[in-house]
């Protein structure tokens, strides 16, 4: 039976009510009802796509709000929810004609204007994507999700300064945003500044689930009873990340380190597998707190710690790189013979550090989004005395290295 006019106002308000309680499950299905009897209220579509959005049911909301979008050409919040809805769903190119339309009817919104620079991003259009957060900034100077993404996409093009400037504004909204701490922190170091990107990086550890964590007090640098325990952050600790901030870290500090059995095997050192009783540890530090912890700089690293295997002269070249070796040199593939190499080349992962700390000589291919721990130098590193840093693409210094070998 057909409802009346006023039953379909009263369950249109019971929605409402329900929708404003966080209920937004039973609102939908309310505004459901509404919209199937009205198909053409532009009104009662819009409520049933929010209340979609609010569900997280992006493709369920699509329909009803392009239809609002349609029946309400002249409201702003029509065209900005069905723009949401589409970047969602990840068609960037239709979300960026409904927020221009939106932008039409409200001119000077910043919130508009911040959510077409997402959208010109998300298509490439970068400093177009750029433009439209000056706008939303000229708007309102605070807006956060601006700052943070003019931010990127400053520091992508090399201006630092500018990156710098646009997060400590937004710092000085929310001081202690872990997530702003840390793309300040990670902004600095990139630039090699460590003395004052290291303490923000820090902030990294306060963000939920980002990190593993052992379940012992964290160390903050003091002197301590029992044993200290230095472990990899990384989930999955048989990653090439966490085997590489194994071999990188893993110095200078009296500490049992938390590795799997591929490590630990070379490590002449106190190791701990993941899982294993913590029952003696007095504290644990990431290894990627050391720095910080420690007071290092590139100028001042302590020496890597021993290897139980030593290298030996050997003929073949290791090759630990993504990409194929010259035609005509014999290579080595396993990390296991990495000690009888006459040289490694290889990019950033295990292999090539566990090379390094061996004391073979070296050739590490670095790319331009190298981590931060490298500093902004190539040349001999300062992490291993045998290794030599070359940027991703330096065939004629590679060449040059390959001949000298």
């Amino acid at each position: 039976m057909a409802l009346s006019d006023q039953k379909l106002q009263q369950l249109a308000r019971d929605a409402l009510q329900r929708a404003s309680a966080g209920d937004f499950a039973r609102a939908e299905s309310m505004f459901a009802e509404v919209a199937e009897a009205r198909p053409n209220s532009g009104q009662a579509l819009h409520f049933l796509g929010q209340a979609r959005l609010k569900l997280g049911h992006f493709a369920e909301a699509r329909e009803p709000l392009e239809r609002a979008a349609k029946f309400l050409p002249r409201d702003p919040a029509a065209q900005i929810n069905f723009a949401g809805c589409l970047a969602a769903l990840g068609e960037h190119a239709e979300a960026l004609a409904a927020l221009d339309r939106a932008a039409r009817l409200k001119p000077g919104d910043a919130a508009i204007a911040h959510n077409r620079g997402r959208a010109l991003e998300a298509l490439g259009r970068v400093e177009e994507a750029e433009r439209a957060y000056d706008e939303a900034l000229a708007s309102n100077h605070r807006l956060l999700p601006s700052l943070t993404a003019r931010a990127g996409l400053l520091a992508a093009r090399g201006d630092w300064m500018g990156a710098l400037t646009d997060l400590d504004m937004a710092l000085t909204s929310r001081p202690g945003d872990a997530a702003l701490r840390l793309q300040r922190g990670e902004l600095l170091l990139r630039r090699g500044d460590w003395l004052r990107g290291l303490a923000d990086y820090e902030a990294r550890l306060d963000i939920a689930g980002e990190h593993y964590r052992p379940d012992v007090p964290r160390w903050h640098g003091e002197a301590l009873s029992g044993r200290l325990l230095i472990y990899p952050e990384q989930a999955d600790i048989d990653s090439d990340a966490a085997l590489r901030d194994i071999l990188m870290l893993a110095r200078g500090v009296d500490a049992v380190v938390q590795c799997p059995d591929k490590i630990a095997r070379w490590l002449d050192m106190p190791t701990i597998r993941r899982g294993e009783p913590l029952d003696d540890v007095a504290a644990a530090a990431p290894l990627r707190s050391l720095p910080h912890l420690l007071g290092w700089t590139l100028e001042s690293l302590p020496p890597p710690g021993p290897l139980r295997a030593k290298a030996e002269a050997g003929s073949p070249v290791g090759w630990f790189a993504a990409s194929e070796p010259p035609a005509g040199i014999v290579v080595e593939r396993n990390p296991d013979e990495a000690a009888r190499c006459r040289l490694v080349v290889g990019d950033d992962t295990w292999p090539t550090h566990l090379a390094a700390r061996l004391g073979v000589p070296a050739v590490m291919m670095l790319a331009p989004s190298a981590d931060w721990l490298w500093g902004p130098r190539a040349g001999t590193s300062p992490w291993y005395s045998t290794l030599e840093v070359l940027q991703h693409g330096d065939s004629e210094g590679l060449a040059a290295r390959l001949a000298g070998c």
